[in-house]
């Protein structure tokens, strides 16, 4: 059993471990206080963490005390390399022999700073390892069942501790994410309204002028073919600033009580005449039975018909789109599936694509798809966007269906 002092020690450890979590929302922070407790109680050498970085899947040190600094620039390692055996997740490893032990990757670093004996305490929670503490002894002694029992005890909520505060500052970078760019946006909204108005005036002057030339010169007129140049770069202009007006202005919906099915037969209407000139085939699968929604037709079919138009632009002849709405009632939403066959787009450019002004089409304006995230958000409904490159994409929006209400009377 453990002796008073020891459990004492112990449990102030875990006390302070604790208070760092209360006073700090950094993982940094709270991993310095760990390895240090642990190295005090255990009157060590020295300790260091490891833990998951979940991006790269590997384990990579976080922390460390009492040991030189080489040990902070250790490159990071596998589950395997770190845990080969899983029967060892929830139990201390004791390491007696460091110069033939399989887990002890640097022994003559070790040796030359002392140390005589190691413990790996795992950080896990069921089967999951998401890090764990390597603690440094100059000498060796046992331990009792009691004292590993409690030294695992001690790990248990300090990944427990970890995972919360690594969960906070996920949100908090994440709110930090959303602020940035609604600055971002508003600022740019302000700019490009400033801009639009400027130019559309001139644009327009030109537009005007450019289209009473051409209807004065003759057939065949070497000025005939500038002149259609110069009227359809115009009009190329005033859809970008049109765009521009329409993204800065962030027009609040209008709704009504819609069909979402209907939207997508007039927007499948509207652009099933480019799909047959590029030979692509267009499939439409409309779920029986759709639940009315509130919801702005004109805006929603603008959404669908940039969707299907980007669709377009990304198969080659005789490729294929299809179109599909859901019903998810236990949700209490409904869903529209737009998907293609197409080029695809690369992971690192699918988080820009709704940004405005990127595009991956060479003539693309960019504010296609900014405009359409801002009008489904508007509509309190989510864009998800699944792509492979070489394999296609698969845009998904996600609005809440309208529960309709049904009055009687009674005596009826």
């Amino acid at each position: 059993m453990l002796s008073e002092t020891k459990f004492k020690n112990y449990f102030e450890v875990f006390r302070d471990i604790l208070r760092a979590v209360h006073s700090s929302t950094s993982v940094n922070e709270v991993l310095d206080v760990v390895v240090k407790k642990i190295t005090e109680v255990l009157n060590a050498r020295g300790a260091f963490l490891r833990i998951l970085n979940k991006e790269t899947n590997q384990f990579e040190v976080g922390a460390g005390y009492g040991m030189g600094e080489r040990y902070m620039h250790k490159g990071p390692v596998t589950t395997e390399k770190l845990l080969p055996d899983p029967s060892d997740l929830h139990k201390v490893i004791i390491i007696t022999d460091i110069w033939n032990a399989p887990r002890v990757e640097y022994p003559q670093q070790a040796w030359d700073e002392g140390v005589r004996m190691m413990l790996d305490v795992p950080l896990a929670i069921e089967d999951r390892l998401i890090g764990l503490i390597r603690v440094y002894l100059e000498k060796q002694r046992d331990f009792s069942d009691d004292e590993l029992e409690f030294i695992l005890t001690v790990a248990e909520q300090c990944t427990c501790i970890i995972e919360r505060v690594q969960l906070i500052e996920s949100q908090q970078a994440h709110f930090t994410h959303l602020a940035t760019r609604m600055e971002k946006m508003s600022s740019l909204g302000r700019m490009a309204a400033g801009i639009a108005h400027e130019i559309n005036n001139p644009l327009g002057g030109i537009l005007l002028f450019a289209s009473n030339m051409n209807k004065k010169v003759e057939p065949g007129s070497p000025f005939e073919k500038g002149l259609k140049i110069i009227i359809r770069e115009t009009q190329r202009c005033k859809t970008i600033i049109q765009g521009l007006l329409e993204f800065a202005r962030d027009k609040k919906p209008h709704k009504v009580a819609a069909d979402i099915n209907n939207i997508i037969t007039t927007a499948v209407g509207v652009v099933q005449n480019e799909f047959y000139l590029k030979h692509v085939n267009l499939e439409k699968h409309l779920a029986p039975g759709m639940v009315k929604t509130l919801l702005d037709e004109n805006q929603i079919e603008q959404v669908i018909i940039n969707l299907l138009l980007n669709a377009l632009h990304a198969v080659e002849d005789h490729g294929r789109v299809s179109i599909k709405s859901m019903v998810y009632p236990e949700q209490n939403s409904i869903a529209v599936q737009i998907a293609d066959n197409g080029c695809g787009i690369p992971a690192d450019e699918v988080k820009k694509i709704f940004e405005p002004f990127y595009s991956t089409r060479p003539d693309g304006t960019g504010l296609g798809l900014a405009v359409s995230y801002g009008i489904i958000k508007n509509h309190q409904g989510d864009f998800n966007v699944f792509s492979e490159p070489g394999k296609g994409s698969c845009f998904t929006i996600e609005l809440p269906a309208m529960i309709e209400k049904t009055n009687t009377k009674e005596g009826a």
